[in-house]
């Protein structure tokens, strides 16, 4: 199917208004009948999938023998639909968030194990985007991708308040990656500590994420598959973590001020 079709097809029209419109862009301004011959769409439905176009604001008709039909830009229509859509679905979001939200909180174990890169980080800026207040993470290493993925998350959320404790390298690949520099460039805010090989992931005191993975044989590399994401949604043991996040931020700054 052409790509532009497909595009017109998941923005709402029919296959026959699509090829009605990308027909009409070309030729600007047409009657019905040659808009039928250059597209290929049969007469008897040329009429009702122009009248569609018409309602759909993606075309004008002009009054006359016969009518004449004008095509709106492109980029005045693909424009308006590609905010609608974004409406619709942040719309969406919001609704299917508060049915999950719900939902999880009647979870009577809500503990969950997530295995894969992938899906730890996907988990890892999902409890970014659902955050209502406040970020709070231990970093002592990084998978391959995790920390330019993290700072955009965070950079798009600038109504957080974010803490970050991390150690100052780790290797991925056998480079070393300068983790402290790679968020403060960004204006993340970040502390140099002593972390150990996991990371902690906690959000409003409410849930998070503890990752583990075994390191190759001189403690450099992470192996990929042997990582481990434990997810946690019980609200005493991740307010515990985060005062106790907080105390070791607190003492850090304390040492740095003396």
């Amino acid at each position: 199917m052409d790509e532009n079709i497909a595009t017109l097809k998941g923005i709402g029209l029919t296959m026959y208004e699509a090829e009605a419109y990308i027909t009409l862009t070309s030729l600007i301004s047409s009657t019905a009948t040659e808009i039928s011959e250059k597209s290929g769409i049969p007469r008897s439905k040329i009429y009702d999938v122009l009248k569609e176009l018409s309602k759909k604001n993606f075309i004008e008709v002009e009054d006359g023998r016969p009518l004449t039909y004008n095509v709106k830009s492109p980029v005045e229509v693909l424009t308006r639909e590609k905010e609608r859509l974004n409406l619709e679905i942040d719309d969406t979001i919001t609704r299917l968030t508060n049915i999950y939200e719900n939902g999880m909180s009647q979870v009577r174990a809500p503990i969950w194990r997530i295995y894969g890169v992938e899906k730890i980080i996907n988990k890892e800026l999902e409890i970014i985007k659902r955050a209502k207040t406040s970020i709070n993470m231990r970093i002592g290493f990084l998978f391959e991708g995790e920390g330019e993925a993290l700072i955009n998350s965070l950079k798009n959320r600038p109504d957080l308040r974010v803490n970050i404790l991390a150690s100052p390298t780790c290797y991925i690949n056998n480079e070393k990656i300068e983790i402290i520099p790679m968020f403060k460039e960004n204006d993340i805010p970040i502390q140099k500590a002593d972390i150990p090989f996991v990371k902690l992931i906690i959000s409003d005191s409410k849930e998070m994420m503890h990752t583990y993975t075994k390191f190759s044989e001189d403690k450099r590399n992470v192996i990929p598959e042997t990582s481990i994401g434990i997810w946690n949604k019980y609200e005493d043991i991740a307010r515990n973590y985060d005062e106790r996040f907080m105390n070791q931020l607190k003492k850090i700054k304390s040492k740095r001020k003396a």
